[in-house]
């Protein structure tokens, strides 16, 4: 390029700079995001109990068979344990304790980032949400036959990092 290109490209951003300095705050907030994806994030949770079967849910929106690991949508300036926690107390009445991240994901074509959490449960679960048809407990080596694959996996994954830490 061209050392004259080069300086008209430089004095352009610098002029740029400059108005976008002046902006007011909220303004350079909203075009900022302007060309930013959106993406939701969701908490979930491998949840056991004392006798180390698996807490699952039968959902009455969940778009597979049903059954699946607890969850939900993550509020605005609400912290990803604080979601876990307070989904659990709407959907199940339940606390948890010996609560640990243990992986995240993302989907893209849901445009959605997923993080998983293993935690002990403290309480009896029982159906307190419009949401979920049933909470049961399972051996890992029960799992309902309707539970999806990707719930398995899921499960499978949340296991083997517990085995190595």
């Amino acid at each position: 390029m061209k050392a004259s290109v080069v300086c008209s490209l430089e004095m352009f951003w610098n002029f740029i700079g400059a108005i976008w300095r002046r902006l007011p705050a909220t303004m350079r907030r909203h075009l900022s995001r302007f060309g930013q994806r959106r993406f939701t994030v969701t908490v979930a949770a491998i949840l056991f109990d004392d006798n180390d079967r698996i807490l699952l849910l039968e959902h009455v929106f969940r778009a597979d068979e049903g059954w699946g690991v607890p969850g939900g949508f993550i509020n605005r300036a609400e912290t990803p344990e604080a979601a876990l926690r307070r989904e659990l107390r709407e959907e199940i009445g339940v606390e948890i304790e010996d609560v640990k991240i243990v992986f995240s994901r993302t989907l893209g074509t849901l445009k959605q980032v997923e993080i998983y959490f293993r935690a002990r449960v403290i309480g009896d679960p029982k159906p307190s949400s419009f949401e979920i048809n049933r909470a049961q407990w399972f051996a890992l080596d029960q799992l309902p036959p309707d539970l999806s694959n990707d719930q398995r996996r899921l499960i499978e994954r949340a296991m083997s990092l517990n085995e190595k830490s």
